[in-house]
């Protein structure tokens, strides 16, 4: 899976973001936001031709569980997995580079 440009219709469970094998990118946001809007091309950059990654783009909010739990503050907050655990985070991305630092931790260990 490649980019995602639609929000999931329901947020996965923690334990099913912990049990996710391989690399994804959980991304929070909201369909109306601004910062996640403008930062659409940049992921959408980051994101092409890893067909080893999988992009989850959960809509948050405010008593949202998941985006509580990996404390999320702004949007478009990234989090980058290997094998369900954080490896990375980019909070509203503004440059390829950065996102392509987080993409590379994927790949290590």
């Amino acid at each position: 899976m490649t980019y995602q440009s639609q929000q999931l219709a329901q947020n996965p469970a923690i334990q099913d973001v912990e049990a996710l094998r391989g690399n994804a990118v959980l991304e929070f946001g909201t369909a109306w936001c601004g910062y996640c809007q403008g930062a659409q091309p940049l992921i959408r950059e980051a994101l092409a031709g890893r067909e080893d990654v999988q992009h989850l783009k959960v809509e948050d909010g405010p008593g949202r569980p998941l985006g509580r739990n990996y404390r999320v503050k702004l949007w478009p907050t990234l989090i980058f997995l290997r094998n369900g655990q954080e490896v990375g985070r980019s909070v509203r991305p503004t440059s390829s580079a950065a996102l392509a630092a987080e993409m590379a931790k994927l790949s290590q260990g």
